[in-house]
């Protein structure tokens, strides 16, 4: 009865936090602040709305920037511009859901995004006239521009602007890659608008330089009613178009590899082509070479051209975005273990993550691990019963991203990378002993050979180690509830050498710990017998940060309050860096080595051997 009461006053502990953050703005996706279930028709032959060009992408674009000029004899600070798609979003795409009177016109769709008018001109509300700057994507369909005055809590529509699209809405774009179910395959996931009753959808890839092979790719899709709630299920829904996934196999490991996805049109025998774009395959399990990987959580998404203003929603996303890009030469793998867009049921916002990372994705295999802004939602049969997916409660995630799980809803995996066994679970799911999560970790960590793949690493995105986050401080366990009671002895028994999490939003390194303790006092360097697992934190990838405790736990080594990710560079079976690295400029601001050799991992250690018997 004890234990009960004290995981719910510490879930209560959480809401309140919870609600203490969406108060000051933290957490809540900027489309949701708009309205747009009340807007009203205000229409006003004096005020006007331009955008240009009309066509995008006339040289194979898949971003392109668009000027809209505006004008209005009566100009507000609280003026605004929105951007549709399709481009029609009158109320013959939604009947009201109650009285038809209550409200005129009935837009039943969010904007894409939306920027005030004022933001680019202090002027605006002298002279009613401005001109922005908004960077369109690709979406499958053309757009739009609204013209509101009344602010965001009241809009009320004004003018609306011609209609622009790319040349083809349909094209295939945004790939990315995932390890596949084995080493030597890589798996390519896109978007486009084709159905399968329209085109056929494949990979044309081989060796760089060598003969092109083709090959098929699966089609999925889902629609309104695959939604849990709202706004996935209303003002947040928009049409996905089509998620499409081929299987390269049999790779060369170590090799690069070109490719481009392509649709053959049955209506003519044509193609339609995306760019060509190029993969280094993985090493085998065990091959001795240089092997780097990147891992954060919790990135989410922010607009180059400054919309969406609210709250600074994920105010460090471009920043780890854009270090990513500019060191791509210089990793091979990227985890991005949980909250990922933060679309929060405003399904468009998932185009405009894969459109940010496009560079990263479509060259480096990104793994992903599902958070709760992906899963969570109540009675869809998520471990928390609270609604921070918006609706989504799983189904963008399991569809735009393509992980090797047995069974994509239960998004637990593991994956090999060359000297690295990664585990990742689902904290989304129940994971205590006695679960089929549970069975998977331990199956994970036991399988692999570790004379073949020394590093051993288990990722999830709720803290179930350790975190001295403020929230967790003050509950006074340092974890999510019975985040670490079953774990601990599957990690010290196996001797899991670094486990990660996201959901906090700032960087933490732990000692080697077991049981609240520190199994050893270095903390630069590492060597011998594997005492402990270190844990870290690594959800400073680009949404607010979260405050630290004010007191720093004996096992905390390093806290850093700012965005931020980690690279693990791996350089033969007895040689680990670690390396922590801020988001700003790319340097690196803590750091160790791990070194041993195999017989350390045999050692026995407290509760990481089976008992012995003289019979035995």
């Amino acid at each position: 009865m004890m234990k009960i009461r004290w995981v719910f006053l510490y879930l209560s502990l959480a809401n309140i936090g919870l609600v203490w953050a969406h108060i000051n703005g933290f957490g809540d996706q900027p489309l949701s602040q708009i309205a747009i279930h009340k807007a009203t028709l205000a229409l006003r032959d004096s005020a006007s709305i331009k955008a240009y060009p009309f066509i995008l992408g006339l040289k194979g674009e898949d971003t392109q920037w668009v000027t809209v000029d505006i004008e209005h004899p009566e100009p507000s600070v609280d003026d605004w511009i929105g951007v549709f798609s399709p481009a029609e979003f009158n109320l013959s795409y939604c009947p009201p859901v109650d009285d038809p009177k209550e409200q005129t016109p009935y837009i039943c769709t969010a904007p894409i995004k939306y920027k005030y008018a004022n933001r680019s001109s202090s002027n605006y509300t002298k002279t009613g006239k401005a001109s922005l700057k908004f960077q369109l994507i690709n979406q499958r369909a053309d757009f739009s521009f609204a013209f509101f005055s009344g602010g965001v809590s009241n809009p009320k529509l004004v003018a609306v602007s011609n209609f622009i699209s790319f040349v083809n809405p349909k094209a295939p774009v945004y790939p990315r890659l995932a390890q596949g179910k084995s080493w030597n395959e890589m798996t390519v996931t896109w978007t486009s608008g084709y159905d399968i009753n329209e085109a056929v959808p494949f990979v044309e890839w081989g060796l760089k330089g060598g003969i092109q092979m083709q090959s098929p790719a699966g089609t999925l899709t889902f629609d309104r009613s695959s939604m849990c709630g709202s706004p996935a299920r209303t003002v947040g829904w928009r049409d996905p178009g089509f998620i499409h996934t081929s299987f390269l196999k049999d790779l060369w490991p170590n090799s690069v590899y070109t490719y481009r996805m392509g649709h053959l049109l049955l209506q003519n025998g044509s193609y339609v082509w995306s760019k060509i774009y190029f993969f280094k395959s993985s090493p085998y399990p065990g091959q001795d070479s240089l092997q780097r990987v990147i891992i954060f959580g919790d990135m989410g998404k922010a607009e180059r051209d400054g919309s969406n203003e609210y709250s600074d929603y994920q105010p460090g996303s471009l920043n780890t975005t854009d270090q990513l890009i500019k060191d791509l030469r210089n990793y091979d793998i990227v985890f991005h273990i949980g909250d990922i867009s933060y679309a929060n049921g405003y399904i468009s916002q998932w185009d405009q993550f894969t459109s940010q990372v496009e560079a990263i994705a479509s060259t480096k295999p990104y793994m992903i691990a599902s958070g709760n802004h992906e899963r969570d939602w109540p009675n869809s049969g998520s471990f928390y019963d609270v609604m921070d997916s918006g609706g989504e409660c799983g189904v963008l995630a399991e569809t735009m991203y393509y992980v090797p799980a047995e069974n994509r809803a239960k998004f637990w995996y593991s994956t090999d990378y060359g000297m690295f066994r990664f585990c990742i679970a689902d904290s989304e799911h129940d994971w205590r002993e006695g679960s089929e999560q549970y069975r998977f970790i331990e199956k994970c960590l036991e399988s692999v050979d570790r004379r073949k793949q020394p590093w051993l690493v288990f990722a999830a995105h709720r803290v179930l180690g350790y975190s001295s986050d403020y929230w967790y401080g003050m509950e006074g366990s340092f974890e999510e509830p019975m985040g670490r009671e079953s774990l601990q002895r599957l990690w010290q028994k196996y001797k899991v050498d670094i486990a990660f999490y996201g959901h906090v939003h700032n960087y933490e390194r732990s000692c080697p710990i077991y049981q609240n303790q520190c199994v050893n006092t270095e903390k630069s360097h590492y060597s011998g017998i594997v005492n402990g697992t270190i844990h870290v934190v690594v959800g400073g990838g680009g949404s607010h940060l979260s405050k630290f405790s004010q007191v720093t736990p004996s096992w905390s080594i390093y806290r850093d309050f700012d965005f931020g990710f980690v690279k693990l560079t791996a350089f033969n079976h007895s040689s680990l860096l670690f390396e922590y690295k801020k988001s700003s400029d790319g340097k690196v601001y803590d750091s160790f080595t791990i070194s041993r050799d195999y017989k350390d991992v045999l050692a026995c250690v407290h509760d990481g051997c089976e008992a012995t018997t003289l019979a035995s």
